[in-house]
């Protein structure tokens, strides 16, 4: 059964709504922290337990829980469909993160967590040669990976072949390209796509690639480590999508203020026009 550990872990499960079977905590714990979880816990109808140091341990698996476990319910896995039902149901343009060959949990765990941050509506990794959403990647994700949604897919390279027909635009994260990640437009529908820790992109993956881009370093170190990497990117799509914005408010506001200057422009030559007309035509003898 899966496991959440840790305060932050739990505590966003239970805001989130996640179905969660039963909520231990550590006798004798104290602290608003773990009070405001046991309170989330019972309004969500989720049974929770006392239990001593010993047997907290013994179910979180390990003595880093910070207090706190949750058992979680069986959930259906979340499918490439369901993430781009919810971009298609969101106001923003599509925004998804693909990970080809991420193996550390903690790097997973802090990738999605940046990736909820600028709104993006899942990440996707493979089946095989991939960390999966362990209790480490939880963790690691402070309690992200109840509200992101991530798909496991069977074939990387056909999941891209398949956003493509869905009008994403993807974006590879690759050392060896010239080209800067802010030299491509990411306002639209995109997938950014990162390689596995030392190894990058695997071929057919970065040729699938719309664009391979790569985020310039100064020293003498050329890679970044994945999760700070895909940090960087997905807030140039922020960046990028905020200006587009800003932008167009801008570019309204200036017709806005012409068509206004038209009108005012119209009526004083209409008057001047009714000031100067013959006296006959004002019905004057």
């Amino acid at each position: 059964m899966e496991k959440l550990t840790g305060i932050h872990a739990v505590r966003e499960a239970l805001a989130a709504g996640r179905p969660l079977q039963t909520v231990i905590v550590g006798r004798g714990r104290h602290g608003d922290r773990l009070d405001e979880i046991v309170r989330l816990a019972k309004s969500a109808g989720v049974s929770v337990r006392f239990e001593d140091r010993m047997r907290l341990d013994r179910a979180a698996g390990t003595r880093e829980h910070q207090g706190v476990v949750a058992l979680v319910a069986a959930r259906g896995a979340t499918s490439l469909e369901d993430l781009l039902a919810r971009s298609a149901s969101s106001v923003a343009p599509g925004l998804l993160v693909l990970l080809d060959g991420v193996e550390d949990p903690q790097n997973l765990g802090a990738i999605i967590r940046t990736a909820l941050a600028p709104g993006a509506s899942g990440v996707i990794i493979p089946e095989r040669r991939s960390a999966g959403v362990t209790e480490a990647a939880a963790r690691a994700s402070a309690g992200a990976v109840a509200h992101l949604g991530v798909a496991r897919v069977t074939n990387i390279s056909r999941t891209m072949e398949k956003l493509k027909e869905s009008g994403y635009w993807l974006v590879g994260l690759d050392e060896r390209s010239e080209r800067p990640h802010t030299g491509v437009d990411l306002t639209g529908p995109v997938g950014l796509v990162f390689g596995g820790e030392g190894k990058g992109l695997h071929e057919l993956v970065r040729s699938r690639c719309d664009f391979l881009v790569s985020i310039p370093t100064r020293g003498p170190m050329r890679s970044l480590n994945v999760s700070v990497a895909a940090g960087i990117a997905l807030f140039e799509v922020v960046r990028q999508r905020a200006e587009k914005i800003g932008r167009a408010a801008s570019e309204g506001k200036a017709r806005r203020l012409a068509t206004a200057n038209q009108v005012k422009n119209d009526d004083e030559l209409g008057q001047a026009a009714d000031h100067q007309a013959p006296d006959r035509l004002r019905g004057e003898p």
